[in-house]
């Protein structure tokens, strides 16, 4: 069963009815499957209506679905013979952030992208995806070593920001984020990066400076958290919906924007109610992407990156 959304109850409601009366059909001689598809028809165009006219704040709840794919996930259904590479050669090996080199379809690339976990132990491991100093070295090591080999970079963002203890601040967080974020624009390789959750913050343009970036169309992409820029502007985390409209987090907000290049289409009901078929549609447009980035020289590529953020506001 999906964990349901505060906002997706009237939806909830309808699928419980449904699977009371397919319980009570299994036991009994009644013939009820009329009235099964009735509401289950229902429940398909309630969905769609809801989902085709999200706020910002509902989308943003989206994004953090704790069922949504993981890094782990587009790992296992969209590349072939991935294989980690650890560590960043300086201090540790930070699990908020994976990589190493992988297939996708026909090209070898090196994939790179933040893992929040889904359990309880997993989150902790990975620190809920928030990445210390370490985990952006590790990065850069990762982007140079592509660009030693020739191999384009894939990165998925889902990160609600980097992790903001006092160990990172004492092993140069921001320096880290800003080295990483310069690593981007400096690799003479193609770069695609792919927002597929919450893209919050230093935490996320770290590795998505990329030439194009693209976004699920439920995920969403800021410089704050909707609860922090309210705890800023209206002292109240109360106020977060507001924040988020007036933010414009969203993908359609940002392409509309120029922030980002392509939204890519999820599942009716958002990437965890059909993973797989969201992981298909993220893995068709990265290559999309990639098959138009072939052929540029390194130069060419670096132009096109620092033309793309330079025109950004423009």
């Amino acid at each position: 069963m999906v964990s349901f959304l505060e906002f997706e109850k009237p939806i909830a409601e309808l699928e419980a009815r449904i699977v009371e009366l397919r319980a009570t059909a299994s036991v009994g001689d009644i013939n009820i499957d009329g009235e099964i598809a009735t509401l289950e028809q229902r429940a398909a165009k309630l969905l769609s209506d809801t989902y085709a006219k999200l706020t910002p704040w509902q989308k943003t709840q989206v994004a953090r679905h704790a069922e949504r794919p993981h890094f782990k996930d587009y790992v296992a259904g969209m590349f072939d013979n991935f294989m980690t590479l650890a560590g960043d050669r300086a201090f540790a090996d930070d699990q908020a952030i994976i990589g190493g080199f992988a297939t996708l379809g026909e090209r070898k690339v090196m994939v790179i992208g933040h893992e929040k976990g889904d359990d309880t132990a997993s989150r902790v491991r990975h620190n809920f995806g928030m990445a210390k100093p370490e985990g952006y070295r590790k990065a850069i090591r990762l982007m140079e070593l592509a660009d030693r080999f020739g191999l384009p970079v894939v990165s998925l963002v889902d990160t609600s920001g980097a992790f903001p203890g006092v160990q990172a601040e004492e092993r140069g967080q921001a320096e880290a984020i800003a080295r990483s974020t310069e690593a981007c624009l400096k690799l003479g390789v193609p770069m695609v990066a792919a927002v597929v959750g919450e893209g919050g913050s230093g935490g996320a343009i770290a590795l998505a400076a990329a030439n194009r970036v693209l976004m699920f169309e439920h995920a969403i992409y800021s410089v704050i958290s909707p609860e922090g820029c309210a705890s800023i502007l209206w002292r109240t985390a109360d106020k977060a919906s507001d924040a988020a409209t007036a933010m414009q987090v969203t993908a359609q907000h940002l392409k509309a924007l120029g922030v980002i290049d392509r939204i890519v289409s999820e599942p009716v009901g958002g990437a965890h109610r059909d993973p797989v078929q969201a992981i298909a549609n993220l893995g068709v447009a990265i290559e999309a992407e990639l098959d138009a980035l072939d052929g540029m020289s390194a130069d060419a590529l670096r132009t096109d990156r620092a033309d793309k953020f330079l025109a950004i506001g423009a």
